[in-house]
């Protein structure tokens, strides 16, 4: 769909959306272009949650350089919303503005939002969507993950040598890579809305879960799966707030003052990890970031809740006894039982292979 000039200014509104890969939680990534033929007027992106949205930042832009936005063409990397929210809806300033052409990337996955489409039609604006839709997608895939399953996307993060030990027996794990590796996992720990961690790795390796190797306006939510309630009262995950802890039972007494907790006991007694997906994405969570021990990867997995893989692989080996990347409830019975992944991506990182994968199994 499109002719080349159309996909030159849509790849545009993508480059302005990914601006905010770390601040529009819970909100989408958005970058909007208005053009005349090939002639950019303005263009604009959404910042974060209460600040205008990416159609109206553009047509403002237009306008303070000059221009005239009448029959101009409109390229949005999201259909744009058709209700009033923190801000107005997009559709009221698109039509007020009598522009004469909305190229959509995807349409709007919030059924609150959704509808822009046929207003913009009834208004007499040509309308088209799906130009480049599947990029769109990747810089949204925790949004359209909230709207269409009710979950976050859940991104497993781990660190490991090359025969797939992610610690030694003892439970050590720092560092098996180097520094390269360990700063672009701080980018991924930036565009998430949280990041989840277990008992077991509070214990062995006391992380803060902070955003520090890349510079950012907004933490994410740590959260600790804890099923005991057994996290130390001076753990550095709680420290400052912005923390969660997850049990199967009643809060620990000895924790800081305004430590959230949450309980969610499965009919076993353990965190019921799916109940947790759903609070979350009621709670705006659109992309959980998971920095875990393998029982909790491997809990995760079993639930059928891991969407997509981030591997890094060191060029060492550890050998047994040692700590894997995913330890199962109960080893499989057939191969065939194992979980099929499309690796998306692999890239270098100093000495380092970062290898992006996804889980394919349609019962996720």
């Amino acid at each position: 769909m499109g002719d080349e000039a159309d996909r030159a200014l849509m790849a545009r509104a993508l480059a302005l959306a990914a601006k905010g890969l770390y601040t529009t939680s819970p909100n989408p990534r958005v970058g909007c272009v208005v053009a005349r033929g090939e002639k950019v007027l303005g263009e604009g992106w959404h910042l974060r949650a209460g600040l205008p949205h990416a159609e109206r930042l553009a047509l403002d832009d237009a306008r303070a350089n000059g221009h005239d936005v009448r029959g101009a063409t409109v390229y949005v990397t999201l259909e744009p919303c058709n209700h009033a929210g923190r801000t107005p809806p997009c559709v009221d300033a698109l039509i007020d503005a009598k522009v004469g052409r909305v190229v959509a990337a995807m349409a709007d996955p919030n059924p609150v939002a959704a509808g822009g489409t046929a207003r913009l039609r009834a208004a007499g604006i040509a309308v088209e969507t799906g130009l480049l839709g599947d990029a769109a997608q990747e810089l949204n895939p925790g949004f359209v993950s909230r709207m269409t399953r009710g979950r976050p996307w859940v991104r497993v993060k781990i660190a490991a040598s090359l025969d797939g030990r992610s610690a030694i027996a003892s439970g050590q794990s720092r560092w098996i890579t180097g520094p390269e590796a360990r700063a672009d996992g701080h980018a991924w720990r930036a565009r998430a809305c949280a990041i989840l961690t277990g008992i077991g790795t509070v214990r062995d390796d006391d992380p803060e879960l902070t955003v520090r190797a890349v510079a950012t306006t907004r933490q994410p939510l740590r959260i600790v799966v804890d099923r005991h309630a057994e996290t130390p009262p001076g753990a550095k995950v709680l420290a400052g707030g912005n923390a969660l802890i997850v049990t199967a039972r009643d809060a620990n007494a000895e924790w800081p003052a305004g430590t959230r907790t949450l309980a969610l006991p499965d009919a076993d007694g353990r965190v019921d990890l799916r109940a947790l997906m759903h609070e979350l994405a009621l709670d705006g969570v659109n992309e959980l970031h998971v920095e875990a021990g393998a029982r909790l990867n491997g809990a995760l997995l079993d639930a059928g809740l891991v969407d997509e893989v981030v591997c890094y692989l060191a060029p060492s080996l550890i050998g047994d006894p040692a700590r894997g990347m995913f330890q199962r409830a109960a080893p499989l019975d057939d191969l065939a039982a194992h979980t099929p992944l499309a690796i998306v991506d692999v890239a270098r990182f100093g000495a380092d292979l970062r290898v992006v994968a996804r889980v394919t199994r349609e019962s996720r």
